[in-house]
């Protein structure tokens, strides 16, 4: 069985070595031809089109940062699906708007071949160590062919639905993340201007009803003040956007979601946008002339 994998980013690089170490032969193109040389030296066969890497493998996984990138590789110029044939399973990692997956889908099943919308949560720690979650939708069938490819990115994979079903849970999973860190930065501000120790409060609401998995991961690096990107604001504010059309489209109000929008929104505007999702914490300590982090001595 041989495995193709397009879009070697932060989440992509780290899942197609995990295929490489797992024994999977495994063809590679990205647009920026680095990552891929750094691949083909690990093992991964080089090419330069979708086109090429669906006339070579049984399975193509795309991992790629946003619906335009994702249509363009699967329905553009020397497109995937395209050149797809019967049989062939294509499975998209990339978070995108439920209708862009049922639209690829229709696509691939007009070739004879299926389509697997797969997205992933866990973020780059969670691809390097091969234990992302993976929601997928599409046919039962085509998910069970592939399980075992996921099972060398993943360490939770759930078959949720039909075609779309899993972009939608992803989107669910982002609009509870969004909201979340909103409510944990207001949090920890509101303690750091009352005068309490951030990492102690951190370690208090950690085992009481407020903690989260959210405070666990991210309260730290808050503290820490380590903005590098990891997850940036910009990632999930269009992410945000893409909840914000699927309510849309089922005439759903989501008034906490609109105000986690704002709120990372507000976060871009003032230039935090590259920086990591915890950068969000940097507008509210400015209007309240104090910084989330352990007291001097602390």
């Amino acid at each position: 069985m041989k495995i193709g994998f397009i879009g070697l980013g932060k989440m992509g690089r780290p899942m197609a070595l995990n295929l490489l170490k797992a024994g999977f032969p495994v063809t590679v193109h990205n647009r920026s031809r680095g990552v891929v040389e750094e691949l083909g030296k690990a093992g991964a066969h080089q090419v330069f089109s979708p086109r090429d890497v669906a006339e070579e493998c049984d399975i193509v996984l795309t991992c790629l940062p946003n619906s335009k990138a994702v249509e363009e590789v699967y329905l553009g110029k020397e497109s995937a699906i395209s050149h797809a044939r019967r049989g062939q399973i294509f499975i998209d990692h990339s978070t995108v708007g439920p209708s862009t997956s049922g639209s690829l889908a229709r696509a691939a099943g007009e070739k004879g071949a299926s389509f697997l919308d797969a997205p992933i949560s866990g973020g780059p720690v969670g691809a390097e160590t091969g234990t992302l979650t993976i929601m997928v939708g599409g046919e039962k069938d085509a998910f069970d062919k592939a399980k075992p490819v996921l099972e060398a990115m993943g360490k939770n994979i759930h078959h949720v639905g039909s075609s779309g079903a899993g972009s939608v849970v992803k989107l669910a999973n982002q609009l509870l993340v969004a909201i979340n860190l909103s409510g944990l930065v207001e949090a920890l501000v509101m303690g750091a201007k009352a005068g309490v120790d951030p990492n102690m409060m951190m370690e208090v609401l950690g085992t009481s009803y407020g903690g989260s998995v959210i405070l666990n991961r991210l309260g730290p690096l808050l503290v820490q003040r380590n903005f590098q990107a990891r997850t940036p604001v910009n990632l999930i504010l269009k992410d945000l956007g893409l909840i914000k059309e699927l309510s849309d489209e089922l005439s759903l109000r989501l008034l906490m979601g609109s105000l986690a929008e704002e709120i990372f929104s507000e976060a871009k505007a003032q230039g935090y946008g590259e920086q990591d999702m915890v950068a969000l914490v940097r507008p509210l300590e400015e209007l309240a002339g104090v910084e989330v982090k352990s007291p001097v001595g602390g």
